[in-house]
């Protein structure tokens, strides 16, 4: 195979053709890193978060395909990933995720002794994910603290501390990350069922939607206080108002839960995500 032809199988394995998961875990990173400036960042900081983002979301996306190389072949929507159909070989999946690993490390080596400490314990958290599936129907809780461990890090990188605030943005991160992740996992339920491995769509049976609404309200309401901690503006809570938009447009989309039509729920957060974001940002760049 050429090395082009090997270079698309390594971007296919890190999921760089699909950038929806870099997406979520970039929202909330930089949703704590215009909090913690107040305002915009240096522009050092937020390129080295949303190079990381992309390097350990790469990482985190290998390794959990060698994990999962098993179960992969046995589920519709993963058989054709490239270690499930043998167009790579596992090794090969250990020496991205190690490369991507180093590039992280060099990343995180730029920041202050604080961060590299809370950066281990992300590190852990993302490479372990794989293996709640395994041990509990909560992986999605799990998936929560691994994609929002970057916003502790964001805040002790920015002030060196970990302000109560920052905690609570991570636990609203943790009920929309639950919400979304058991948007994806219905989408598989009949496939993981069979298999054996376990999720929170599994878990909640058929009251998915109720809870998954619970958990959209939930995110809101934490968001909602964190805002009101901040002392943010009109322009965060008009953010939030089109977050809650979306996320009535999420339970449309999974209304009849459907696969595919819970898939495009799944996906359809970054949107909410980003209206976050944007009341953030505005806030900011109007106060400023």
């Amino acid at each position: 195979m050429s090395l082009i032809g090997r270079l698309r199988l390594y971007a296919e394995l890190t999921r760089l053709h699909r950038p929806i998961g870099i997406l979520l875990l970039l929202w909330p990173t930089w949703w704590a890193l215009w909090l913690a400036s107040g305002g915009l960042p240096d522009w050092r900081l937020l390129a080295v978060f949303t190079a990381g983002v992309v390097s350990m979301r790469s990482a985190g996306c290998a390794i959990n395909d060698y994990l999962d190389r098993d179960f992969d072949r046995h589920v519709a929507r993963t058989r054709q990933r490239p270690l499930a159909r043998g167009a790579l070989r596992p090794v090969e999946a250990l020496g991205v995720c190690v490369a991507l690993l180093v590039v992280s490390l060099a990343l995180v080596l730029t920041l202050n002794r604080r961060t590299q400490e809370l950066a281990v314990i992300g590190a852990l958290l993302a490479l372990t994910y794989p293996l709640g599936k395994r041990l509990t129907h909560l992986p999605q809780v799990y998936l929560g603290l691994a994609f929002g461990w970057g916003i502790p890090m964001a805040f002790a990188a920015v002030q060196d501390k970990v302000p109560p605030i920052a905690w609570l943005l991570l636990i609203a991160n943790v009920f929309w990350t639950v919400a979304y992740d058991t948007f994806y996992a219905m989408a598989d339920r009949a496939d993981d069922v069979r298999i054996g491995v376990k999720s929170t769509a599994i878990l909640f049976g058929d009251d998915d939607r109720l809870i998954i609404g619970v958990l959209q309200a939930s995110a809101l309401a934490t968001l909602a206080l964190v805002g009101w901690q901040a002392r943010l503006g009109v322009w965060f809570f008009a953010g939030l108002g089109l977050a809650a938009l979306t996320a009535a447009h999420h339970q449309y989309l999974a209304r009849h839960r459907e696969p595919a039509a819970c898939f495009r729920a799944f996906l359809a957060n970054n949107w909410f995500g980003a209206a976050v974001f944007a009341g953030i940002a505005v806030h900011y760049g109007v106060s400023m």
